[in-house]
């Protein structure tokens, strides 16, 4: 595994000024939601507002946002030294609280005794409910549902990350297409693409599915034993982060020479791909990217083989909002970044998918991705 460039020297890092922005525009949105503010506990949220990445625990972190109050992160004692070093901490008040006090108590002072709040999706039921019981008059939404555009656009520095992931990806796709893939299990190609992804600068890897003959009718296959033989089509769907940023790619690639019957349903996928693409531009609907690949594969007679949606956003995660799904009325932002990922799926026989990360600009759209759609030949 060798990469004909030098490596590309790491980002500059996000300031506490750009988190100081992120937070207050968070605080602004909610209000204009009708909001009393926001609640932010560990996960992609807490990441994206403040640059701190706690483990979630029974021990209760959580930031609170407010419209014209001083953000507010309240941390165990014993991890408020990790949370001081962070790189978001000159942009809020740090609240810890010991083992033995109540933290519900410490944070519940923070909220408004009446109120509607936006909470980050993957709080803990625990910690919710414990503000409740704090706060009984207090009423919450999901801040997915709430604030869907939340990390929805991005800016220059990310996109500059989210470029770098997609070429990271692009250059393992590159490489795998050089091993050796009939008489090896599954696990054996994924094993190669975690590497690979990690050679080019991943710090983790979320994903990497071989599907393999049938297996590639079932698109969230995870690597199995099966060996590959010849004559298999093999769906290739892998990711993760990069700089703390997302990379997710998808190409169906075939063991030998393709049947015409594999070709033809690769070249349908692949035009439905680009079709998807080639919708997106600024003001359009979310919903129209889905339709415009979705419309080729149904004229084709392969709609119902079609069985998720055509794509979804990328960031801090490989996965969060938008989604390109039929009722998605959002329209298209510059600065939006998602996938563009349609699939045909032969249950007990193949599948096929090909995908690239999209980000819409002021005129159309970009894709991440830069390797071949066309179906690929290994040995």
């Amino acid at each position: 595994m060798s990469s004909p460039n030098p490596p590309a020297p790491p980002p500059v890092p996000f300031t506490a000024e750009v988190y100081r922005a992120r937070m207050a525009k968070a605080a602004e949105s909610a209000a204009e939601a009708g909001l009393a503010g926001v609640i932010v506990a560990p996960g992609p949220d807490l990441v994206h507002l403040t640059g701190y990445r706690p483990v979630s625990t029974e021990r209760l972190t959580l930031l609170v946002l407010r419209a014209g109050a001083e953000p507010v992160l309240v941390v165990p004692t014993l991890e408020a030294p990790d949370a001081a070093a962070a790189a978001g901490a000159p942009a809020l008040a740090l609240r810890d609280w010991t083992d033995g006090v109540d933290p519900y108590a410490v944070a519940s002072p923070l909220l408004a005794a009446q109120g509607r709040f936006a909470v980050s999706d993957n709080a803990w039921a625990m910690h919710l409910l414990g503000l409740q019981r704090a706060l009984p008059d207090t009423t919450y939404t999901a801040l997915t549902e709430a604030l869907p555009m939340l990390r929805a656009v991005k800016d220059a520095a990310e996109l500059d990350r989210l470029t770098a992931a997609g070429a990271a990806a692009d250059a393992t796709y590159e490489e795998i297409l050089k091993v050796r893939f009939s008489g090896r299990r599954e696990t054996d190609v994924a094993a190669d693409l975690a590497a690979l992804l990690k050679h080019f600068g991943h710090s983790q890897v979320d994903f990497t599915v071989v599907g393999s003959g049938p297996n590639g009718a079932n698109p969230h296959h995870e690597a199995g034993e099966r060996t590959i033989e010849r004559g298999d089509m093999v769906v290739l769907d892998f990711g993760g982060l990069k700089h703390g940023y997302g990379s997710d790619t998808s190409r169906t690639v075939h063991v030998g020479e393709p049947t015409a019957e594999e070709q033809r349903v690769h070249d349908i996928v692949r035009e439905a791909q680009q079709a998807g693409c080639a919708a997106v531009r600024p003001g359009v609907a979310c919903q129209e990217i889905d339709r415009a690949a979705r419309a080729l594969i149904t004229e084709f007679g392969y709609g119902d083989r079609f069985i998720h949606r055509t794509g979804h956003g990328i960031g801090v995660t490989t996965h969060e909002p938008p989604y390109m799904i039929e009722g998605e009325e959002q329209p298209l932002v510059p600065g939006m970044c998602f996938s563009v990922e349609p699939g045909v799926y032969l249950p007990g026989r193949f599948g096929v998918r090909i995908e690239d990360i999209v980000t819409v600009t002021e005129d159309g759209g970009r894709r991440l991705n830069a390797t071949a759609r066309e179906l690929a030949i290994v040995e």
